[in-house]
């Protein structure tokens, strides 16, 4: 149940600065990492964003402060004979700070990155999900596609556990 009021929107370049600090929230607090580059990390996402267009951030905001993130990365796709133009998306990096997890924050960000892909009319999205959060991707609607395969081409891939 949402009991705060929680604003969703496409972020923009402006938002960069508080993509980056959620994303190394997410580093420090979920992975254990150590660094202390965060403000040449700030810049390089900043930077990421402007070159990489064709993901589109979405923030979740609650009193003017980003709580969440969710990306889609629109992916163009090879033609066929009677559809040139083919585009698909990925759901990436969809992050809500602890604190605020558990009151559907994490679903309007989903609700917002899904009619994007609806008004860009994209073909299929996916979204490779860490264990832990297949469940909310479940309540939201995704399922398992027994077409979706992928193929164990790294070391990473064939030892990960989720």
């Amino acid at each position: 149940m949402i009991d705060i009021e929680v604003t969703v929107r496409r972020a923009s370049d402006a938002d960069a600065p508080a993509l980056a600090g959620l994303r190394w929230r997410r580093a420090i607090q979920e992975r254990g990492y150590q660094g202390d580059n965060l403000d040449e990390f700030v810049a390089t996402l900043g930077d990421w964003m402007r070159d990489h267009p064709e993901h589109r951030a979405f923030v979740a905001e609650v009193a003017g402060e980003v709580i969440g993130m969710a990306w889609l990365a629109v992916l163009d796709r090879v033609p066929t004979a009677n559809k040139y133009a083919r585009r698909g998306g990925d759901v990436q990096s969809v992050f809500v700070v602890p604190e605020l997890r558990d009151r559907r924050v994490g679903a309007l960000l989903m609700s917002a990155v899904l009619e994007e892909a609806r008004r860009l009319e994209l073909e299929h999205v996916t979204v490779h999900s860490s264990t832990r959060a297949v469940p909310f991707y479940e309540r939201n609607g995704w399922g398992h596609d027994p077409e979706w395969l992928r193929p164990c081409v790294s070391w990473a891939c064939c030892w990960s556990t989720g």
